[in-house]
């Protein structure tokens, strides 16, 4: 895979999932108030670039491991 197809793809893979995971989890954590966007942005912009260096970084061994385990 291309550079930038990988920066690409892990950029909104990382941003997607890490969008819905700290709505789910702010939501469990405090449930819905008056706060709740600004809580919810908060945490997406704090777990949004660790996620994408992870999902960078992860991303070829685990495209490899899926090849292996489809086979």
């Amino acid at each position: 895979m291309h550079l930038k197809l990988r920066l690409i793809h892990s950029a909104l893979m990382s941003g997607i999932l890490s969008l819905l995971m700290t709505c789910w989890i702010t939501y469990i954590n405090l449930g819905y108030s008056s706060h709740f966007f600004g809580l919810w942005m908060k945490a997406w912009s704090l777990a949004w670039p660790p996620a994408f260096v992870i999902a960078f970084s992860t991303g070829p061994a685990i495209l490899k491991l899926a090849q292996r385990l489809s086979r």
